[in-house]
């Protein structure tokens, strides 16, 4: 069993941080409490779910730059109460279309660069925006980005966890031509409880609020990005911004125990959740027990199989057959469940190179006195992005691209104009044909794992929705990854301080290699819908600086 860390409760777990917050009308949940109450000031408005969601969204943009911005994708499942409809946003960018395996030949470039001008795509959160926008949105988009521009120019003060990523985003990116002009107004990134003010991003979200998405894409926003780019010899030109569209797709889902859980197709890594799952299913985890080593050996075997998957298969599936439906079936579960061997770790796995698990991403979810619910998730990725900071725009692009492969025989091959591998991942639950859970769990590569621990979490360990995202937490590293560089390891299991000394000697036993405990175990937050009740409860990430609250 997980130690108890200390806390002395009267009701719950002891594990758990605090209580489920419970509210009738609506209820935000984000990493940064700012942006919550934003979000709930928009319902309280009058706003949509979606809404608040794009608010909060705009906010944490300003507040949270170590995790995302106008400058990344952005991926959502929305729940239409009225349709009684479960759909899925794609909004990631695509690579360049000078972007082709043939440049980086050419130019004797082995791996995708993790920085600089070379791994830009095209981002795409702010067209998802307004296709979010266009079909569940109530106010106009001037009121839903109003309270982030006041922030950018009146300031906020920057809460612990972002001040601590803003010195490591600072150490690796702050170089770069115009992100000092922004993030270091007075010389140095702003420290925890300092107040910080971006006045250009404040222009930048009056420009967009003001003459919609084409100001972004097409208009002199896409051209000041197209000569900084040119400037510093990028590849993403103004036609690749010009000629940007997000997808409106349909979540993939797979039944665990009564639960209807949701993820997107690929590009996106979420259906690994829904393999994982799958194959634990099969095995009965609430007699392992939480926190024994049986239960996190079985937990880290399942996962390293649906990462193999990952590795092969996830990929921009305008470009390539992806098998997403054999994929997470039940009878293929069962094939692959038959590979863990119950005493001994598998250590001939191939495994990539590549830290995914560095990628720095926010996720909120916001639920609206309507039964509408949002589950979003948006990102840089690897912290605040490229380091390219253009102009005076306020804002860093993403560097998504460095996850495609410069191997001609991988299905994740660089090519001009197709979606990179994403690690960002929403998800949501449905019972009995009826919403029961919008949630995520940020974090690069820990995020399916992370979906899954927290549905055995609330499943098959009984835990609420906040006791759940508390719980002490495993990330396997170490998987293959979708670049195609491999090698042979079992990989690193590591483990939360909350786990026993017990299991992690057990886990040693069966041939695991225990990695310090200090790793990324991610970020969650959630929402669930009592019907029975019609409320709802929220639940935040205590290892974030966030807050789930309602109204």
């Amino acid at each position: 069993m997980a130690a108890d860390p200390g806390y002395d409760r009267v009701a719950g777990r002891s594990h758990a941080s605090r209580s489920e917050v419970i509210a009738p009308h609506g209820m935000a949940a984000t990493s940064q409490p700012l942006a919550t109450q934003v979000a709930l000031d928009i319902l309280k408005a009058g706003g949509s779910a979606v809404d608040a969601a794009i608010a909060a969204n705009a906010a944490l943009g300003l507040m949270e730059p170590t995790g995302n911005g106008i400058g990344g994708d952005l991926f959502a499942i929305v729940w239409d109460a009225e349709k009684k409809e479960l759909t899925g946003l794609n909004a990631s960018g695509r690579a360049p279309a000078r972007m082709t395996l043939e440049y980086f030949r050419e130019r004797g470039i082995e791996k995708i660069p993790s920085f600089g001008p070379l791994p830009v795509s095209v981002p795409g959160a702010v067209d998802g925006w307004f296709e979010l926008h266009g079909r569940y949105g109530r106010l106009p988009m001037t009121d839903i980005l109003a309270p982030a521009i006041r922030y950018a120019r009146e300031g906020f003060p920057v809460s612990e966890v972002i001040a601590h990523y803003f010195k490591s985003n600072r150490d690796r990116i702050g170089h770069y031509p115009g992100f000092a002009e922004t993030y270091m107004p007075d010389g140095d990134v702003p420290k925890k409880g300092e107040m910080f003010r971006n006045p250009r991003l404040a222009d930048t979200y009056e420009d967009i609020a003001r003459k919609g998405r084409d100001e972004f894409y097409k208009g002199d926003i896409a051209r000041r990005i197209d000569a900084y780019m040119a400037e510093q010899g990028g590849l993403l030109s103004y036609d690749d911004l010009a000629e940007h569209t997000s997808a409106w797709v349909t979540p993939v889902s797979t039944n665990y125990r009564g639960w209807d859980v949701y993820e997107l197709p690929p590009n996106g890594q979420g259906i690994a959740a829904l393999q994982i799952l799958n194959i634990l299913e099969g095995f009965d985890i609430a007699a392992m027990g939480f926190g024994s080593a049986e239960y996190l050996h079985t937990l880290v075997e399942a996962k390293k199989l649906a990462f193999e998957d990952r590795a092969k298969y996830y990929v921009d599936m305008d470009f390539a057959d992806v098998p997403v439906d054999w994929l997470v079936s039940k009878d293929y579960a069962a094939e692959r469940r038959e590979l863990i061997a119950p005493d001994k770790a598998s250590m001939l796995l191939p495994a990539g190179e590549q830290k995914l698990d560095e990628g720095d991403t926010i996720y909120l979810t916001v639920a609206d006195a309507d039964g509408n619910m949002v589950s979003l998730i948006q990102s840089n990725y690897r912290g605040m992005g490229s380091g390219m900071t253009p102009g005076d725009l306020g804002f860093v692009l993403q560097n998504r691209a460095e996850l495609f492969a410069l191997d001609e025989n991988h299905a994740n091959v660089v090519e001009g104009g197709k979606r990179p591998f994403h690690t960002i991942i929403p998800a949501f639950v449905m019972k009995d044909g009826e919403p029961l859970m919008s949630f995520g769990l940020m974090g690069g590569a820990m995020q399916p794992q992370g979906h899954a621990q927290i549905v055995i979490n609330m499943v098959d360990f009984g835990m609420n929705l906040q006791e759940a995202g508390d719980a002490a937490r495993v990330n396997h590293t170490g998987s293959s990854q979708p670049t195609g560089s491999m090698m042979t390891t079992g990989g690193v299991v590591h483990l939360e301080n909350g786990f026993s000394a017990e299991a992690r000697e057990g886990l040693r036993q069966k041939g695991h290699t225990l990695g310090p405990s200090n790793g990324s175990f991610g970020g969650y937050q959630a929402i669930m819908f009592d019907k029975e009740q019609g409320v709802y409860y929220g639940a935040s990430e205590v290892r974030k600086d966030g807050q789930a609250a309602g109204y």
